[in-house]
């Protein structure tokens, strides 16, 4: 989730009776032509499957607000959309309240009033209260319902039962804070609730932390993970994952969450590729993918890169290239579901993204294997950069092959001569230029070329968009893509 100092651009156990009322079952509803959910490891464990074992490459937005600052209608408008773009994933949050969200309420209730917990304390940001063992069976219900139009939109939710943004000790969060208030045993009978009452939808993916910058403090990493342990106890079978600290962080940076999670969530504004092969190579061996980065319409107060088509098509190529099954995709206006998000939200970012999505899905995307040690690609790589490194600065060349020779990839964010070794090719090549601003390809003239030797590559000038950023697609001769 977004941190408050964000500027936005371009624009202005409760009683067993309780836990009784849980419904025990629900129709398993999805959209027409959706992935079979739940969604599942691997056999590698390198990424996500569908109950058919088809790879699911996760093409998702974060309207983390919509739960607390959006109608039932409003939801149904957004998935409508979001599903005729070709997304098929969404992250939003269960709690919504300020400090963290642009003209949320303080007691995180909805726009038509409905608190999430029927006790409540006000005294302000650090000081209110509930007790979560006293849940609000109408706020729930509204839960329920967007859940359930995700669903029916083929839409996986990523879903955050408590978001522990967005500030360090001793000010944190609103939601962190009243985890502590509650203790461990408050948070494991909430925790369980929560898994009781959802294990019957198959399009959740449970989402912990959130820009969970205090994970180091052993007081609310421990009460964040009661939440975690007691949900996973409830509903085994569901997939976990936790965000950890801004600016930049991955999931397995906290090895106490190891046993809990079975994805790795990659965070990070500075160039993808870091962070992102980072959370590859970690252990143990888990997907990895670009829970957040820069996002559209929107700069972060350091580095200050805009979210501009070009950043954005940076993040996704490098993602892919780095180890990546997917990104998360977060828009300025829809992140808090401020007013003016219904005309905001079909972007250029959101065009090229999808661009992205198709291009992956033409290929063995998850097959890929991540060319850290640039024996594919040897020359013309540019600078690797650091952590301090801009996203829009950077030139580095991602590059990727599959283990079987069948395909290489290249992202080249700034146009210049590529060598790369022919011999990582299983056959003869073919090779194109694809235009990631209008998804064009062009074909280099000459193949196929043999899979031997180094041959130099130089794209044909600036893209449809007038940048610089091509993409290089070589595929054996013998391969059926």
């Amino acid at each position: 989730m977004r941190r408050p100092v964000l500027i936005v651009a371009l624009m202005l156990l409760v009683s067993v009776w309780a836990m009784s009322q849980v419904s025990p079952a629900s129709p398993k509803v999805r959209g027409a032509g959706s992935p079979a959910y739940p969604l599942k490891v691997s056999a590698n464990g390198r990424y996500l499957v569908d109950q058919n074992n088809l790879p699911f490459l996760i093409t998702g937005d974060n309207p983390h607000a919509l739960i607390g600052m959006g109608s039932t209608a409003d939801a149904e408008s957004y998935f409508a959309d979001r599903q005729a773009h070709g997304f098929n994933a969404v992250w939003m949050n269960m709690l919504v309240a300020t400090p963290a969200y642009y003209d949320s309420r303080d007691d995180g209730s909805t726009p038509d009033g409905i608190r999430p917990f029927t006790s409540y304390i006000a005294g302000g940001t650090d000081s209110a209260h509930y007790d979560i063992t006293k849940p609000n069976e109408a706020y729930f219900t509204r839960v329920d319902e967007m859940v359930t139009a995700a669903a029916n939109h083929g839409l996986v939710v990523f879903l955050d039962l408590i978001d522990t943004c967005c500030t360090a000790a001793p000010r944190r969060g609103i939601w962190l804070h009243v985890l502590l208030n509650n203790g461990l045993t408050a948070a494991s009978w909430y925790g369980h609730y929560i898994g009781e009452r959802y294990k019957r939808f198959d399009n959740i993916v449970w989402l912990h932390g959130d820009d969970f910058n205090t994970w180091q403090s052993t007081d609310d990493d421990a009460v964040v993970q009661a939440v975690a342990k007691a949900l996973k106890s409830a509903d085994p079978s569901a997939l976990h994952t936790v965000e950890l600290n801004v600016p930049t962080s991955s999931s397995l940076d906290d090895q106490t969450w190891a046993p809990i999670i079975s994805l790795n969530s990659t965070y990070t504004y500075s160039p993808t590729y870091i962070e992102m092969l980072h959370s590859y190579n970690q252990k143990p061996v888990m997907p990895t993918y670009l829970v957040e980065g820069h996002y559209d319409l929107e700069k972060v107060g350091d580095p200050t890169d805009y979210g501009t088509p070009w950043v954005l098509r940076r993040q996704g190529y490098w993602t892919m290239l780095s180890g990546g099954t997917g990104q998360l995709y977060g828009n300025a206006y829809t992140w808090p579901f401020i007013s003016g998000w219904k005309f905001h939200i079909d972007t250029v970012g959101v065009t090229q993204l999808m661009i992205w999505k198709e291009f992956f899905s033409s290929l063995p995307w998850q097959d890929l294997v991540p060319d850290q040690d640039h024996t594919t690609v040897t020359a013309g790589l540019g600078t690797y950069g650091d952590l301090q490194t801009r996203v829009s600065k950077s030139d580095f060349c991602t590059a990727a092959r599959t283990s079987d020779g069948s395909v290489v990839i290249a992202y080249m964010p700034t146009a210049r001569t590529i060598t790369v070794n022919m011999s990582s090719l299983k056959a003869p090549a073919s090779a194109k230029w694809f235009d990631p601003t209008n998804g064009a390809y062009t074909a280099v003239p000459g193949g196929p070329f043999a899979n031997a030797g180094t041959r130099q590559f130089t794209p044909p000038g600036s893209n449809h968009d007038g940048d610089s950023d091509w993409v290089l697609l070589l595929v054996a001769s013998d391969s059926t893509r």
